[in-house]
């Protein structure tokens, strides 16, 4: 985890079992696994701000970009606009460019894939 190895590890639990005694190693491991809980936990709040920071932000860009094309919409069909009845006629616009050439007209490299 912090690039601790094995034999560094019994290194120090060897100078602990001497500097602190066998008597107080209990009680000092458990003080010890408690800061390093508390220190994950703030680790862990921290993260998760961050994450939600991250997250607002994310949604405001969303938001901007759904507001603008919204707007692109609004302007390409205005709501007062009378639109034909579906099955009429002028219901559907034509599809496509007709002044573009046949796919037979055109050479097999260029043209699109179906």
């Amino acid at each position: 985890m912090f690039g601790v190895d094995t034999s560094e590890l019994l290194v120090v639990a060897v100078l602990a079992l001497l500097f602190i005694g066998p008597k107080e190693l209990p009680r000092v491991m458990m003080l010890v696994g408690r800061w390093v809980g508390k220190i994950r936990g703030y680790a862990r709040h921290f993260t998760s701000g961050i994450e939600n920071v991250i997250r607002e932000a994310e949604l405001e860009e969303m938001e901007k970009k759904w507001r603008e094309e919204n707007e692109r919409i609004m302007k390409l069909h205005p709501p007062g606009f009378e639109y034909p009845e579906p099955g009429h006629p002028d219901a559907m616009p034509p599809v496509g460019n007709p002044d573009a050439p046949a796919d037979e007209e055109l050479p097999i490299e260029k043209r699109p894939l179906p």
